[in-house]
């Protein structure tokens, strides 16, 4: 995998982590002193508008709003243009998660991340990451499909994307999102779930997360060189349904039963 796609694929969503851990903390399988760091790594991370509290407070300070909500009513949210899934009818939060495309949902209220960008006196970038709290009346989340179906879909389509781009001769005009896509059919990712999830959603979650970092480096390429107008059309086409199915799968693995 060349320079460029291995630094796509160190990362995964924020949320995914948010939920993932925050669940494993409600279920009594990780200590609350561990969820910041895990949610965080080395970013400064923020909450706001969380009740009790009147300004953006340090993340272990808004993380309390979770302490009275069972770990099955914490759910990961992806949403993307015209597939709002999972998230309540129009509003704030709504248009927040689908600006941000991803948000963490309970029944009385949601969390979404925010990150705004900052320079330094002396020029250098940097980032922070709010958690903004919105209240929601009556949310009930909608049916997700399980791990195992999940990876099922995955597997398919990756096959067929990939099928689709070598046709494309891919490889030619963007050889680092061909060589990234091959790489997944074994692909090594450091991207793990906390304790209590089962070894398929742990799979699952590891190859979803490293391609979605893939399909963010392919949509971060914008036409030019070798490739016109028309063959990019082709490629979003050729890599529509795997970003479906990739999202499908990492909403399927955080929201995954957990077990003792």
């Amino acid at each position: 995998m060349s320079p460029a796609a291995d630094a796509a694929t160190r990362t995964t969503r924020r949320s995914t982590r948010f939920v993932s851990w925050v669940r494993a903390w409600r279920a009594g399988l990780v200590p609350f002193d561990e969820l910041a760091d895990e949610i965080a790594h080395d970013e400064e991370h923020l909450f706001a508008d969380a009740p009790g509290t009147w300004t953006d407070v340090p993340l272990p300070q808004g993380l309390p709003a979770f302490a009275k909500v069972h770990p099955d009513d914490i759910r990961l949210v992806l949403p993307a243009p015209g597939d709002p899934r999972g998230l309540p009818g129009p509003g704030e939060l709504t248009g927040a998660a689908m600006l941000a495309g991803e948000a963490v949902m309970t029944p009385d209220f949601g969390v979404v991340p925010d990150v705004r960008r900052h320079v330094s006196g002396s020029g250098v970038e940097f980032e922070t990451v709010v958690w903004r709290y919105f209240p929601v009346e009556g949310y009930r989340p909608v049916f997700q499909m399980g791990a195992a179906e999940a990876e099922s879909e995955l597997t398919l389509a990756l096959s067929e994307a990939t099928a689709q781009l070598t046709k494309l001769d891919v490889a030619q005009w963007k050889p680092e999102l061909a060589g990234a896509l091959q790489q997944l059919r074994r692909p090594e990712s450091t991207a793990t779930l906390p304790p209590g999830f089962d070894p398929r959603a742990r799979r699952l979650f590891a190859r979803a997360s490293v391609l979605d970092q893939v399909l963010a480096l392919a949509g971060s390429n914008a036409p030019g060189g070798a490739v016109n107008g028309f063959e990019a059309q082709q490629r979003d086409a050729a890599l529509r349904p795997l970003t479906t199915a990739c999202r499908q799968a990492l909403v399927a693995a955080c929201n995954s039963p957990l077990h003792a």
